[in-house]
């Protein structure tokens, strides 16, 4: 009978973990049949879930904004991981896996998350309110590092097509990494006040967590369960990688939309979490998820892939072909708009869904 009571009360984001381990033991190395594929596919999908649940249980414990920083970051190790592993087995195929993903996620998170979560807010609130000063900081950090390692590949010259030579993609780095720790620093010492939800008012709103924040224990369990999940998710996902590069040439999509599975995969469960804080009119929380995910895909995933690129075979394209350029430049337009004011209503929410749509759209039907 306390077994009993004991395992009912062990909470599914503690088991999901520990099962996805199980599962990546018992199929590393081994071909898939399709039935196996299904539950590994669920099996790394509750792993995702609980990697964010537990990002989000630390986060609690840290308060906001480090809370949206901590599940950006492990938002983004899943997406290195994700390309990483899928690069390794891809060869010359995957030459574009990297852009492809990253561009995914800056469209996702700048017109899918951000869009939404303005949406939402204003349906409920009337208009959503936020802080024009750090969101469009942040925005600003997005357009530059978007410019610097998607953009330039595609008109520099000492390599042929959108490629960058070792020189130039060191700098972009280096560029990235430096421009992600300005704006944390921005974002948690100086000006930490401009990220914080406000109201119509303007004023800073008080915590409205309805839980009380986690013990100091529970914040460090989660952190473990958090590193058991992400090791577990990257793992199942190059189990999983022929599996969806065999669907997505099956449905007779480019395969250039594998990186938009993956950037779907990985930002859905960030995208509960703003959509949450969206309903609760938090919206500056939300847009500190989206846009901050977006620096993180870009500022942490670009040196992670040019430190693999020493070992990687095969070349890596970056630059953007003109129909993303089109939509970037539209995406940046659009989205300083709707900062500028420093409220928005579903007009500007449903702008960015558009763009978000009509990107799925042609990067389906190029």
């Amino acid at each position: 009978m306390t077994e009993t009571t004991t395992a009912a009360r062990t909470p599914w984001t503690t088991i999901a973990p520990v099962v996805a381990i199980i599962a990546l033991v018992a199929t590393w190395g081994r071909d898939l049949g399709g039935i196996v594929v299904v539950v590994v596919a669920v099996i790394l999908g509750s792993a995702v879930l609980a990697a964010v649940h537990h990002a989000e249980v630390v986060a609690h414990r840290l308060g906001e904004p480090y809370g949206s920083i901590a599940l950006a970051v492990a938002v983004t190790i899943i997406e290195v991981g994700l390309i990483v592993t899928l690069m390794t087995s891809g060869g010359d195929k995957a030459a574009t896996l990297a852009r492809d993903t990253v561009f995914a996620a800056v469209m996702i998170t700048c017109n899918g998350i951000l869009g939404l979560s303005i949406f939402i807010s204003a349906k409920r609130f009337g208009f959503a309110h936020f802080n024009a000063e750090g969101t469009g900081g942040a925005l600003a950090t997005v357009a530059v590092l978007s410019a610097t390692c998607l953009v330039l590949p595609s008109f520099t010259l000492g390599e042929p097509g959108p490629r960058f030579t070792g020189a130039q993609l060191t700098f972009a780095a280096v560029a990235s990494v430096a421009l992600y720790a300005m704006f944390i620093l921005t974002q948690t010492k100086r000006h930490r006040d401009f990220f914080l939800p406000v109201g119509a008012d303007g004023a800073i709103l008080d915590e409205d967590e309805h839980a009380s924040p986690p013990t100091r224990q529970q914040a460090l369990v989660s952190l473990g369960l958090l590193v058991v999940s992400l090791v577990a998710v990257v793992g199942l996902a190059k189990v999983e990688s022929p599996a969806i590069e065999s669907a997505v040439a099956a449905l007779g999509l480019p395969a250039s939309f594998v990186g938009v599975v993956i950037a779907l995969l990985v930002l859905a469960p960030e995208t509960l979490a703003a959509v949450r804080a969206a309903r609760r009119g938090r919206t500056q929380t939300s847009l500190n998820l989206a846009l901050g995910s977006g620096i993180a895909s870009i500022g942490l995933t670009i040196p992670a892939i040019a430190v693999a690129s020493i070992w990687l075979t095969g070349p890596l394209a970056l630059g953007l072909g003109a129909t993303q350029l089109v939509l970037l430049v539209l995406t940046v337009v659009v989205a300083v708009l709707t900062v500028v004011p420093g409220r928005a209503t579903r007009l500007q929410g449903g702008l960015h869904l558009v763009l978000l749509a009509a990107y799925v759209f042609l990067a389906a039907h190029p």
